[in-house]
């Protein structure tokens, strides 16, 4: 049976065409036909509303612009959702930090002896001069981040392998590890750049991207919201969309 859409046909070609923007749906046909669907109910709902539809990317764009204005969310409404769901709004210690990695032998005991006694020849020259931490690294470190002077970037507790993690959070921020440490990955000599510890975070820190966040939760509400009603107002035949909402 033909999909149509307040008469309108859904071809064939035009499921097979759109499959590839739907590639990634557990269930890419499905989503393909939705797609087309909706898509075409938008359309019609354009022409309905004097739009011109010789662009159609732009007269949809136009329309859900008018139809689905609302206010954007205030200050309290912030606040409120902050208070409600504080669970949502902790965060655990994390770290900054940068590293010179010398890796095992792989087996090779001489070629551990080796790639350690290199490793303490360059903590031994960092340690008196830390400013040059970051061109040793680019240096010495078979790490990737060894292009970036070692940096590892910002990272919390668990992510990273158990030898490593308690060198960092036991080392003072600005402060490089006195030792060796030496992980299944080889030694690391660590710069620790800074230690953020954990906690509730404060509502100014957070509201401007809880403002973004729950703004982009309305406009998603109201698109399903708009959307729905177009569905439960068409003439769909040949496909059920209430089965696959």
């Amino acid at each position: 049976m033909a999909i149509t859409v307040n008469g309108v046909e859904i071809t064939e070609a035009m499921v097979q065409a759109e499959l590839a923007n739907q590639a990634d749906a557990p269930s890419p046909r499905d989503a393909a036909i939705q797609q087309l669907i909706l898509h075409e109910l938008l359309l019609q709902k354009a022409k309905a509303s004097g739009l011109d539809t010789s662009n159609e990317g732009q007269a949809i764009g136009a329309l859900l612009d008018k139809e689905l204005a609302f206010s954007p969310v205030d200050e309290a409404t912030c606040l409120a959702f902050y208070n409600e769901h504080p669970e949502q709004f902790r965060q655990g210690e994390s770290a900054t930090a940068s590293h010179i990695l010398f890796p095992l032998g792989q087996g090779d005991e001489l070629a551990n002896m080796l790639a350690k006694a290199k490793a303490e020849g360059v903590l031994a020259e960092v340690q008196a001069n830390p400013s040059r931490f970051a061109d040793l690294a680019r240096e010495h470190s078979t790490c990737p981040s060894g292009k970036q002077g070692g940096d590892l970037g910002q990272f919390g507790r668990g992510q990273m392998v158990p030898e490593f993690e308690q060198a960092v959070f036991s080392t003072e921020a600005g402060q490089i590890t006195p030792n060796l440490v030496q992980t299944q990955f080889g030694y690391h000599i660590i710069q620790v750049n800074a230690l953020q510890t954990g906690g509730q975070i404060s509502f100014e820190d957070i509201k401007e991207r809880l403002g973004q966040y729950l703004n982009e939760m309305a406009g998603r509400q109201a698109m399903h919201e708009y959307l729905s009603k177009l569905v439960e107002e068409a003439k769909i035949e040949g496909y059920s969309m209430s089965a696959q909402q």
